[in-house]
């Protein structure tokens, strides 16, 4: 027990940190807002960042939706679900849609930052 406890405190991140999911998944709804599309729902961000990635596989469910809740708590996501009766017309379940508030451009541009920085300092270090 004391040893799983000790990973765990490790394995914490910092505050306002995102993982490669958050961010691939800050990184295709952004692109989706370039092209106008506002809000999107799980399977749709799912398949956006399947295509972007170059994957050949969705994202496994499980691990998206818990990253979304995060980013919703973490300020980067706002979500509503949809009107019942147009989920009950098309005789599927209800979706929950997500749109971004503004709060990733800073975070994804200062990923950017760290990723030339990272390219630069690995040229150097090549030359």
């Amino acid at each position: 027990m004391r040893r799983y406890l000790r990973i765990m405190l490790i394995m914490r991140r910092k505050p306002g940190a995102i993982i490669p999911i958050e961010r691939s998944i800050l990184v295709a709804a952004s692109r989706m807002r370039g092209r106008g599309i506002d809000q999107f729902h799980g399977f749709r961000i799912a398949k956006e960042i399947r295509d972007q990635d170059g994957a050949r596989r969705l994202t496994a469910h499980g691990t998206l939706y818990r990253a979304l809740a995060r980013l919703e708590r973490q300020g980067y996501l706002t979500s509503q679900w949809e009107d019942p009766l147009v989920a009950e017309k098309e005789s599927r379940p209800r979706r929950k849609f997500y749109t971004l508030t503004g709060k990733e451009a800073g975070v994804l541009a200062a990923q950017v930052d760290l990723d030339v920085s990272a390219e630069s300092s690995s040229l150097k270090v090549a030359t």
